[in-house]
């Protein structure tokens, strides 16, 4: 089977990606209500009771939203680090104590071959992680809010055969959009959200002849459209001296309303 995954939401108004294998299904953040959740799991035909693990990326709200009442619900397992745990509890209810598991930050654990590594990232929450997923050569590595891409960030997500990839906003339709300036300034400061340029500048770094597919994830609905995205994340790759084919390396969408189809992370 190896590895495959779909990224059910993804976007400020909720956040959500299942990853699974022959060993294990795992799901990452629960942004959405348990009503919306299930609607996805069914579309995708996950079922829910089924899932070994919940990771969660950071606390925000649209990473923890439905994650009390979807893990009560199901009886599921939930790892976070420590500073994570400590500041999401208050906002997800009561939790059995044997459900909540503390995964340090670099801390790699293994259900059966399906192998998830988490790393540290910058962005403003208690202590946020990405995560990445291995079975056997395979490797997919999910990446977003990140007010940055620091070097160790591209250390842990190099050699992927396909990421996730944080494309939040266009700088200039954040500078003249509708947000006050306290808010703008948070989005593109090192503890924010990824541009565009910037996704392009880090791909253009992470670019390997193993990388097959990246998805551009967390667009913003406010200061971003999907073709701007991907033409100017193409267009610095250009610039970098990245000129591909779809048949070599594809650039694909992700959707803040619908899940992307199933992808096996090894198939060409």
């Amino acid at each position: 089977m190896g590895m495959e995954f779909t990224v059910l939401s993804s976007g400020s108004t909720g956040n959500a990606t299942v990853v699974q294998n022959e060993s294990a299904t795992v799901l990452v953040d629960v942004g959405l209500s348990m009503k919306r959740m299930n609607e996805l799991f069914e579309e995708q035909g996950i079922q829910p009771a089924n899932i070994d693990a919940v990771m969660i990326t950071h606390e925000h709200s649209d990473h923890i939203k439905g994650l009390g009442a979807l893990a009560r619900k199901y009886d599921l397992p939930i790892y976070a680090n420590e500073a994570t745990w400590e500041a999401l509890e208050k906002h997800i209810g009561n939790i059995a104590e044997e459900k909540k598991v503390v995964m340090q930050t670099g801390e790699a654990i293994d259900f059966g071959t399906l192998r998830v590594e988490s790393y540290g990232i910058s962005h403003d929450a208690a202590e946020p992680v990405g995560y990445c997923f291995y079975d056997g050569e395979e490797k997919l590595s999910l990446a977003t809010d990140l007010g940055y891409m620091s070097d160790k960030v591209k250390a842990a997500i190099s050699d992927s055969d396909v990421l996730v990839l944080e494309s939040n906003h266009d700088v200039e339709m954040l500078r003249m959009g509708r947000y006050p300036w306290n808010i703008k300034r948070r989005i593109l400061s090192d503890v924010g959200h990824l541009s565009n340029e910037a996704s392009g500048e880090a791909l253009s770094e992470l670019m390997t002849a193993k990388l097959k597919r990246t998805y551009l994830a967390h667009l913003s609905r406010e200061h971003n459209l999907m073709d701007l995205a991907k033409m100017t994340v193409r267009d610095v790759m250009e610039d970098h001296g990245h000129f591909f084919k779809e048949k070599e390396f594809e650039l694909r969408d992700t959707y803040y309303d619908r899940p992307t189809p199933w992808d096996k992370v090894g198939k060409p």
